[in-house]
């Protein structure tokens, strides 16, 4: 992918080339492994690097072609192919799940909503389906699982973030609605992955990835959010087969900047069009308010940090307004939005300066500490802005 000349866009070159030091030298003091980095401007790429190691025990140094775990970054790719439903006029925000999934209408979840799961307000569970490891990939298994849990909040009443289990219902809704004809995977190549020229990106570890993929291998302990066990069991989770909605896919930075453009030009790529422009204004307003995030409970205690808002659309985080901790940076402007997966990887889009930023990390840093990493990189991406 040609990048252009980053005065012509606005850039001061070399605090835009700070942000390959500061990456190179954390990979230097081993905070992490290594990154595939993106910039652009109006859809203009200004820096493209891929710095450090994919595989830092082999000393394999990165590639720009070299495939990551994204985790949550697939609840994006998720919420996308729920909001073309929408589009459609084949879902509505509004819909009870029972309308759709029957059986889910048990211990308190008859009223949960479409609009509810995206926003991380459905009280779904925060733990793991409660299947067995080698069930986790297959979708029907884990949602048939699902429907017979309870729920940990009130429908509506706080946003208590569901790390696996609200985007597996939403898949399954979408591909319910679509007449169950396809599996999910199918249903994201078909309509996302192959349209948008996503050609590296797959939900499942698809054979020719093999070579190119990113372990997952975390190098923070540090007592977090997610168990690093749990986090490094996605290098044998992730079979061809396996459908995870909320956190399977794999992808390359130049992907993930093509997804991410989609969205900044308003739903369409070129001469491809995804979503509607008005989806997407809808999908990247706050829906929760000033609610805090359940999700940074934790953080009170271990690092000390005073609640905050969510600042949540559907399912795309907000930067929103105020002086907090943000994966996006404390210069950007309140509708920054974007998505971001455990401790490694992210993509924002910046509606004001018209910027995109993608980085995929290598070695996974403890969750709130890969936010404090990312709000410094943003910072520095908003940083080298001049003009």
């Amino acid at each position: 992918m040609d990048t252009v000349d980053a005065i012509e866009l606005g850039f001061d070159p070399d605090r835009l080339n700070h942000l390959t030091t500061v990456i190179t030298a954390a990979v230097a003091h081993a905070p992490y492994d290594g990154a595939g980095v993106m910039v652009a401007r109006t859809g203009a790429v200004v820096l493209q690097e891929a710095l450090g190691f994919a595989e830092r025990a082999t000393r394999r140094a990165m590639r720009l072609d070299d495939v990551f775990h994204l985790f949550s970054v697939t609840k994006a790719l998720t919420t996308v192919a729920v909001l073309q439903r929408i589009d459609r006029g084949e879902l509505s925000l509004t819909h009870r799940v029972v309308d759709i999934i029957p059986e889910f209408g048990c211990r308190g979840k008859q009223r949960v909503t479409v609009a509810q799961l995206l926003t991380h307000t459905a009280g779904m569970s925060a733990g793991v389906p409660p299947v067995s490891p080698d069930q986790m990939g297959h979708l029907e298994t884990v949602v048939a699982a699902v429907c017979q849990q309870g729920l940990e909040a009130l429908p509506g009443q706080e946003v208590s973030y569901s790390p696996l289990v609200a985007h597996a219902v939403l898949a399954e809704i979408v591909r319910r609605v679509d007449g169950g004809r396809r599996r999910f995977c199918e249903i994201l190549e078909e309509e996302i992955f192959h349209p948008l020229g996503m050609q590296d990106t797959a939900l499942g570890l698809r054979k020719d990835f093999a070579e190119r993929r990113v372990p997952v291998v975390v190098r923070d302990k540090s007592e977090g959010l997610f168990p690093p066990s749990m986090l490094e069991s996605f290098n044998f989770l992730l079979t061809e087969e396996a459908e995870i909605p909320a956190g399977g896919a794999l992808s390359t930075a130049a992907d993930i900047f093509r997804f991410a453009e989609m969205l900044r030009c308003g739903g369409e790529l070129g001469e491809t069009r995804i979503l509607s422009p008005a989806i997407i204004e809808l999908a990247t307003t706050n829906h929760t308010g000033l609610q805090p995030n359940n999700l940074w409970n934790y953080t009170r205690d271990v690092r000390g940090w005073d609640e905050f808002p969510a600042y949540l659309g559907l399912s795309f985080f907000l930067r929103g307004m105020g002086i907090f901790p943000t994966y996006f940076g404390t210069m950007a402007s309140p509708g920054t939005f974007g998505s971001m997966g455990a401790g490694s990887t992210i993509f924002w889009i910046e509606p004001e300066r018209d910027l995109t930023f993608v980085c995929l990390t290598a070695g996974l840093l403890e969750e709130s500490r890969s936010m404090d990493r990312f709000q410094r990189l943003s910072d520095l991406v908003l940083a080298a802005v001049v003009d």
